[in-house]
């Protein structure tokens, strides 16, 4: 049995989902490969230790760079900012180590673009954590669709719904910032994953975006609370 070394960037609420995901994988998969929890990275050096001692890696590192470029860590899963996805993706896979980046891929159109152009020019295995069209029903529900067993699907509804920031009293942080960070930017990606999954190419859109909450202890929000896509 052999070990891969996993390095996460970002300890918050994705990097402990794939932290806990790696650690118990065995429990489920008999896989060959099997994950060890080599380093961790954070917006510190203090928040990556306190990340390492709950969550189980070996070590934790005080930036990014610094977990990429180590020869023990093998793959890289990218569970940071929209922001900064890219720079981490080009180097792990300059060092040709497979990468799993959260969702939504980039900031912007062209910096997605970029990490898959890079990606596909090395053949690094890569993916991005769409996660809820992978759940067993999901899947079952796809292979109907392609067997054509429920007949032509004419119409599709999906709702995405979260609550962590329903109270206005909560502070202002970083996903009340920019586009990429908004309803649009960081959830409407599953909906629209999910559309494209089970029912094809999409030829046409249009949304309407809200700010429900403007004003938030700290700052003003500059992104989406609500986003109606048709």
């Amino acid at each position: 049995m052999s070990e891969i070394g996993i390095g996460i960037v970002g300890g918050g609420y994705m990097g402990k989902a794939h932290a806990v995901a790696m650690a118990t994988v065995a429990a489920v998969f008999d896989t060959p490969l099997r994950p060890r929890l080599e380093m961790i990275a954070a917006s510190s050096l203090a928040s990556a230790e306190r990340y390492r001692s709950a969550f189980g890696f070996n070590r934790a590192a005080s930036d990014w760079q610094t977990l990429v470029a180590d020869p023990n860590v093998g793959a890289v899963v990218i569970a940071s900012p929209q922001d900064t996805h890219r720079a981490i993706a080009e180097a792990a896979i300059a060092l040709g180590k497979p990468v799993l980046c959260e969702k939504p891929l980039a900031e912007t159109l062209d910096d997605s673009r970029a990490m898959v152009a890079a990606a596909e020019a090395a053949g690094v295995p890569n993916m991005i954590g769409f996660n809820y069209i992978r759940t067993p029903a999901s899947q079952f529900v796809r292979q109907l669709l392609a067997e054509g067993a429920i007949g032509d699907v004419t119409w599709f509804r999906c709702e995405h719904t979260e609550d962590f920031l329903s109270d206005p009293s909560t502070p202002f942080n970083w996903r009340c910032r920019g586009l990429a960070n908004g309803n649009m930017g960081d959830l409407a990606p599953h909906p629209i994953n999910a559309a494209l999954a089970l029912m094809g190419p999409v030829a046409k859109v249009c949304a309407d975006l809200e700010i429900v909450h403007n004003n938030r202890p700290g700052g003003t929000v500059d992104n989406d609370d609500h986003a109606q896509i048709m």
